[in-house]
């Protein structure tokens, strides 16, 4: 069974965060929330509160299959500076395993210079953050074991391009239509 973790941190995009946890769980996807904060209620950048499923430093990440940053600001900046989530990523890099991140947060991977060569997409102004990155046009793309998302508003396509990648494009499609997807 995947396994997917969704990080919240201080400032997170409430959209990003909560429109693919809801399009994950719909596809059945075991989906995780976990908060960087050292508490389980999290604030959003726009003042939405969140209570995660768990604290980062009670989990048992070893046989996840993706992990998931939000972006929004400054959540990607708290998640940025968060030095146990960053080794996490190092490991999950190294063990090719999944990674996705929307908006800002794939400046996170930018500046671990994970995106060499890779088609990625982030919020506007955030690419000179991507290192190395070929910014693509898309709103959501894929690229090898790393799906990155533009911004709020293609949240629910990031969710169901992770659904298309974990479970396939016949439920990614069933879900698009299920959910009135334009």
């Amino acid at each position: 069974m995947q396994q997917v973790f969704v990080f919240l941190a201080t400032g997170f995009e409430e959209i990003e965060a909560v429109a693919t946890i809801d399009v994950l769980r719909r596809a059945e996807i075991n989906t995780t929330t976990v908060s960087i904060t050292g508490k389980k209620k999290v604030k959003g950048a726009q003042g939405i509160s969140i209570e995660a499923d768990e604290l980062f430093e009670s989990v048992n990440y070893s046989d996840g299959t993706m992990l998931i940053l939000p972006g929004g600001m400054p959540g990607s900046s708290n998640l940025n500076t968060f030095k146990p989530l960053i080794e996490l990523i190092e490991e999950y890099h190294t063990s090719n395993k999944y990674l996705a991140a929307i908006c800002a947060a794939p400046m996170i991977l930018g500046r671990m210079n994970l995106l060499k060569s890779k088609e990625v997409i982030c919020y506007p102004g955030f690419e000179k953050f991507l290192n190395g990155a070929i910014v693509s046009k898309e709103r959501t793309i894929q690229s090898g074991k790393i799906i990155t998302g533009k911004g709020p508003g293609a949240a629910i396509e990031f969710g169901l391009k992770i659904v298309e990648v974990l479970k396939g494009k016949e439920l990614a499609s069933t879900l698009h239509k299920g959910m009135i997807v334009k």
